[in-house]
């Protein structure tokens, strides 16, 4: 029988690996070299480090609507200075008006919490599904 007619070796079929032709047996008889020591040495280079930008900007956008959060709640305790002098049911009504608007603008600042975390997760959907590796 011919060369063509000989089996191959098998190969991988791992995806990370490069498929590489079966040696040739006039092949065999020369010396194998050593791997390189270093990736620098082969011309491998290393992959960069991923920097977390993004979850660094989401963390500080969480702390800034916290931040707003607790302040916009504790600006309701007290009484408020157009309540002053009032007294009775008037007081009581001055009051509750106040804290019903407080509760109004911590909703909305939690809303808008919400709304923003919501586009910033699905911009970052956006941007993983663009950039992954094929």
């Amino acid at each position: 029988m011919g060369r063509e007619h000989r089996a191959q070796e098998p190969q991988s079929w791992d995806p990370r690996e490069p498929q590489t032709p079966a040696k040739q047996p006039d092949d065999w008889s020369a010396q194998p070299q050593a791997p390189a020591s270093s990736p620098h040495e082969s011309g491998a280079l290393r992959p960069k480090k991923r920097h977390r930008v993004f979850l660094w900007i989401f963390l500080a956008i969480q702390i800034l609507f916290l931040i707003g959060v607790i302040m916009g709640a504790a600006s309701g305790s007290g009484t408020p200075d157009d309540c002053q002098g009032l007294t009775g049911d008037n007081l009581k009504l001055c009051k509750d008006a106040d804290d019903v608007g407080t509760t109004i603008g911590v909703g909305l600042m939690i809303g808008l919490w919400a709304a923003v975390d919501a586009i910033l997760g699905f911009t970052y959907l956006v941007y993983r599904l663009a950039t992954r590796r094929a």
